[in-house]
């Protein structure tokens, strides 16, 4: 049995993705990204109380980059992973985690822009520094997709794989934040596998609550002058 402790755009739509993606039987608990996930039930399952949670044969795992690196090592026969040996293996892990770098800058911008609530608790500062970050993230990206080897279609030379599943979610948060308008490349790409089928059964619902509330945020300026 599978069970993915799952909150809306946050980091654990990236195994939601990887599931749908591999095509084995799992199930979906929905959390609120809210307080709740600081209870005493989930924090047994999440000692610091957040997404993603992954119940999986008795065992529970958290840390979204190992629950990538298990799931594709417990389903090889989905092509997901690169094996020890694989001549992409190391940029696989590579790109696997470095889907965590861009999400911590996207991660400061959503608590500037969305969690918190009052002008003077926001940085326009930190806002700049976190945007010009992800921008640096998208083109390290850009630069790997411009890399002149024969269809390079995806982040790795052997084709689609788990990495392109955690840095494009990485990307479609970042994208909250700052325009793909500069990096014709990843913006191609971005397009490319978001038309899978595996990326569109892990959107939110049309009904569902959202983190985020805007397609984009614009750059904010401190009122306060």
């Amino acid at each position: 049995m599978i069970r993915l402790h799952h909150a809306h755009q946050t980091r654990s739509m990236r195994v939601l993705w990887l599931l749908h993606e591999i095509g084995c039987p799992f199930e979906v608990v929905v959390h609120p990204f809210d307080k709740t996930l600081r209870s005493d039930a989930y924090l047994s399952l999440h000692p610091v109380g957040r997404v993603p949670a992954l119940e999986m044969d008795g065992d529970v795992i958290w840390e979204s980059g190992a629950m990538i690196e298990i799931l594709c090592e417990r389903f090889p026969e989905a092509g997901l992973g690169r094996e020890t040996g694989d001549p992409d293996r190391q940029d696989w892990l590579v790109w696997v985690h470095f889907a965590e770098t861009l999400s911590q800058h996207t991660a400061a911008l959503t608590q500037q822009h969305v969690a918190l609530y009052e002008d003077h608790m926001r940085s326009p500062i930190v806002m700049k520094l976190e945007a010009a970050r992800v921008g640096k993230c998208l083109a390290a990206i850009e630069g790997r997709l411009s890399t002149p080897v024969e269809n390079r279609d995806y982040l790795l030379t052997s084709g689609f794989s788990a990495a392109d599943v955690a840095v494009g979610q990485a990307v479609y948060m970042a994208r909250h934040f700052y325009k793909l308008d500069d990096f014709p490349e990843a913006a191609a790409w971005f397009e490319r596998i978001t038309e899978r089928p595996g990326f569109q059964a892990s959107l939110p619902p049309e009904d569902a609550e959202r983190l985020y509330r805007r397609d984009f945020y614009e750059a904010w300026d401190d009122p306060r002058g």
